[in-house]
This record gives structure tokens, sequence and C-alpha cells, in this order.
């Protein structure tokens, strides 16, 4: 059983997102933009803790949180499943079918979930008795790996602990087997616990007095008994102790936070297979794991991949969040990359593939034109909207072109965008390459009245790269205004936009506009693109 699909609206920073899930699932994106969020729902969805005005989209009390997830291989699920108990329970929540949906919603009780009634086309919590408990008997177990949590939440000892948890399982396994630890228990028995047992004739002696005395103020009081219980073993363990041997053996404490980090992901690893193999549900694991190569070098994030693949051919599921490219660039079947994005306080989640990857890759990065292994040239644009016209349109009508990457002026969120500044900063690194000085290419807006001395100081300072026709500047002062009908916007309507209308807009442009309209009504995007084209590196 896995997860298929997970629907979130209105929890922290995510209005609204769909995603349908692999097995193995990478998200990517800057810090800040929401891919903690995601695991938090997740979470939330599982447990159905935390202060609800704390999750509600942006603060928003009449927003209603709703977190639905779509399980599928239903059937397989139930077919692991050991305990027949248990499985009979299963069998009856399914209903026989492959594919159930839950969530979990404050707009009803969020203190229960709901199951969706496939017959009656309606959510419905008057499932069979203790539907909340038996769903979580038999769904994937959750195991949330935050960048908060320790070394010492999975190694020590702990009844609810991984490492607790399979110490106790391989206890028990071991003493039920034990023919010296059935000996071992008759003779405790014998000493203790038999009839004629001298410890349990004295302390039967000794009751009779307490009952004689209690008697006295109680009189309906008839017996008083003392008992020896057999030693728990289990308690043996409250002592132990996670060491390594890196070529010096030391306490897990003591190592390095790389080694940690990789000795509580291979602890959790174990305690997956050692859940596979004993636990009575039979059930699989839903990892998620935040940061995944937090404190690890390339060459062990790499590494740690592998292994998590390996818990995916096993049955498992996991979802990690990155800002790591190594954990981006391999690619298996099982595996779905995701992009994370944050517009306006609103995070979106897109799935990421083909010519979008090496964009992706190159944000990771860090805008190092180098890192992206060389594109045949670069354009530089003003901002968001320009990159996603651009992109959208090449993909659609250009892609037999030399590759050519297009760079927002505005890409750092960070950065300062007064006049020419954000240009600038974008320009300079590549205009400075001996590689591409002579041949990238900068798109700029029509400067305003305002922006005009910025402006002119900009080409003066370039003027030798002017003079080359490296620069294309639109006939108007925004992209908005120079769309083809019917997206064109004026100069006061494109003032009222939010940066959020503005893209939805270059998205909407660059989806349905013919290639007949570009290159005649947008003719200095074209032409910037053809420069670029003419100029790259053969």
């Amino acid at each position: 059983m896995r997860i298929s699909k997970i629907t979130v609206e209105n929890f922290r920073s995510i209005e609204r997102v769909e995603l349908a899930a692999n097995r193995f699932n990478v998200l990517a994106g800057q810090n800040n933009h929401g891919k903690t969020n995601l695991f938090e729902a997740i979470e939330w969805f599982y447990n159905g803790s935390g202060n609800l005005d704390d999750i509600r989209f942006k603060h928003q009390a009449v927003r209603e949180v709703t977190v639905e997830i779509e399980y599928s291989d239903i059937q397989a699920g139930i077919a692991a499943v050991i305990n027949e108990a248990t499985k009979a329970r299963f069998e009856k929540f399914a209903d026989g079918r492959d594919v159930i949906k839950v969530r979990r919603t404050t707009a009803e009780d969020p203190s229960k979930r709901q199951l969706w009634d496939e017959a009656k086309g309606e959510w419905t919590q008057k499932n069979f008795a203790g539907f909340d408990k038996a769903f979580n008997d038999c769904v994937p177990r959750l195991q949330y790996v935050s960048t908060r949590t320790s070394l010492t939440e999975v190694s020590k000892w702990g009844k609810k602990t991984p490492i607790g948890e399979m110490l106790s399982g391989v206890l028990n396994a071991i003493l039920e087997k034990s023919e010296k630890y059935r000996q071992f228990k008759e003779k405790f028995d014998e000493l203790f616990t038999h009839e004629q047992s001298e410890v349990r004739q004295e302390l039967d002696r000794l009751a009779g007095k307490v009952k004689d005395h209690l008697e006295q103020q109680f009189p309906e009081c008839s017996k008083v008994g003392f008992s020896v219980k057999p030693p728990m073993f289990d308690e043996l363990l409250k002592s132990f102790e996670t060491s390594v041997d890196d070529g010096i053996e030391t306490s897990a404490e003591e190592k390095g936070d790389g080694m940690q980090r990789a000795l509580m992901l291979a602890i959790l690893k174990a305690y997956s297979d050692h859940r596979r193999e004993s636990d009575e549900l039979g059930k699989r694991f839903l990892f998620l794991i935040d940061e995944a190569e937090l404190h690890l070098h390339p060459t062990a994030q790499r590494q740690l991949k592998l292994a998590l693949m390996d818990l995916v051919k096993n049955g498992d599921q996991v979802f990690i969040n990155t800002h790591s490219s190594v954990l981006v660039t391999d690619e298996d079947n099982d595996q779905t990359l995701w992009q994370v994005e944050k517009v306006d306080g609103a995070t979106s989640i897109k799935k990421i593939e083909g010519r979008d990857k090496p964009e992706l890759i190159y944000e990771l990065l860090g805008g190092s034109p180098a890192d992206l292994l060389f594109p045949r040239n670069f354009l530089v644009v003003e901002g968001a909207s320009e990159d996603i016209l651009l992109g959208l349109v090449v993909r659609r009508f250009y892609i037999d072109k030399p590759q050519t990457k297009i760079i927002r002026a505005e890409g750092d969120h960070f950065r300062q965008k007064r006049s020419m500044d954000a240009i600038n900063v974008a320009f300079v690194p590549l205009s400075q390459t001996p590689v591409y000085s002579e041949r990238l290419i900068v798109l700029c807006d029509q400067p305003t009245p305002e922006r005009k001395n910025d402006f002119d100081e900009f080409m003066r300072a370039y003027a030798r790269h002017e003079q080359n026709g490296q620069f294309v500047v639109a006939p108007t002062h925004s992209l908005e205004e120079s769309y083809p009908e019917p997206w064109r916007k004026t100069a006061d309507q494109v003032r009222a936009m939010s940066g959020r209308a503005k893209t939805d807009l270059a998205e909407l442009v660059g989806q349905n506009i013919t290639q007949t309209q570009f290159e005649n009504e947008m003719a200095h995007a074209f032409a910037a693109l053809a420069k670029a084209w003419e100029k790259a590196h053969s």
C-alpha cells in the first residue's frame, strides 16, 4: 500500500496543491518556500495535532484546512497482513476496493478522519467502530525526520524509539526460543511463586498479619497478598548506548554532525526492515525526510539516496525535500521530481521533467553559469514573467534551436530591485566570462522617465556590448503592455497587478499565443531570442 495522491488546502503557506505521488519523491526549492509545510500537512493528517489558528493559510480564520490522501494497492496491503483478526478488519475497511481516499478537515471534527464513500459519493465518519484506530493499523507507518530530529531520538533506549522497539523485539524473540530461559522461569517459579516455596510461604505469613491489622479499620477486607514478579529483562536495556568505530571507537553522540545524521538514517532503514519482517501487520513505512542532505558531503548524499531507493524497492515510500543538486540529478522510474516555489505568500508545487530539470539544477547550484555545464548561450531578462513566457514559447515552437539559458534578473527574491541593479547583478558575471562575453543577449524594458538616468548610466557602462548588438530594448515599459490582444494591459492596469497576477498571465499567454503572434506582435522578444541563437556556440 502506498500514497498515490495528496491534496492539501489552506495549510500554512499552501493554499492548494495536488501531487500525484510516486514511490520516491524529491521536492526541491529555495528556503522558506514551503517544502516543510507539505510534510507537516501530512503529519497533521496522520495525528491531527497542532494549533488550528497557527496552521491556517495566512492565519485567516475563515480558511478551512483540509488534507486528503489517496492510497492505492490496498489489496496488496491486505495480503501482507499476518494477523487474521487485523486482516479481517482491514478487509472490512477496504470493502473490496484497491484505492481509498481519506481526509482530515477543519470543516468537520478535525479529531476524526473521514472516508470517501464511493457508492454514495460523499465523505463519511460513520464507518465501522473504531475507524480511526483501524485506519492507523492499516496504512503505512509515518516516520518523519525533520531537521530538528536528533540521533538521540532514534538511537537511545525507549519503548517507542526505533532502537528500543528493535531491541525489545529481538530480546523477546530470543527469550521465547531459549531453553535456558525456560529453565530459568521454572526455577524462578519454584523459588518465589510455587505454594511450597519458602519465599511464598513467608510472604503469605506477612500478608496475613497485615490483613489482621487492616481488618480493624475495614472489616470487609478478607485478604492481602504479596507477590514476586518475574524480572523484566527490558529494564536491562535502559543503559544501552550506541558507539561507532570509524578508526576511533567512541559514543555516537561524540561523532560529527554528518556521521550522526547518516547513522540516524541507517538506524531508521534497519528499523523499516525489522518492522517489515516482524510486525504482525506486515505494513510498510512512509518516510518524510527534511533536508536529506543535511551535514552530508556530496558523496555521502549520493550514497544516502541509493540507500533510500533500496527502501522503495522493498515496498516503503519516501519523500525528501532538498537544496542539493546531487539528490536531484539522478533519475529512476520510481522517482518524481517536484519544484516548490512561493509567489505572493502562496506555495505551489509542480512536477519537473525534461528541459525544466536543468533550470532547477541551475537554481540549486546558485546560478553560476559554469555549474550548468555551459549552455550554448544566455539571455538575461528582467523578471519572472519574461522567464516564464519565453520558456514556454521556446518549448512550444523552437525546441530545435540552440540551448539558451534564460536568466531572470530579479530571480533572487531578497535582492534589491531598484533601477538597474537587478539586471546589473545578473549581467556582470556573464559579461566578464570570456566564453559568453561577446555572445549573451540582454532583453530590457523601455525605461520609465524615473528610470531613464539609471538606464543610460547602465548602457554607458557596457557600451562595448551595446555596440555589439547584445542589448534588445522593448518598445513598452513592461512585458504586459507588449502582449497581443486579448492579453495586452495598459500601464495603469499593470501598476495594479500583483506579482502573482503577472506570472499567471505570462503562463496563460505562453500556453496560448501562436508562433505568428509571437514573431510579429512581440517582435522585440523574438529578436532577442534570435540574436541569442545566432551568437550561440556551435
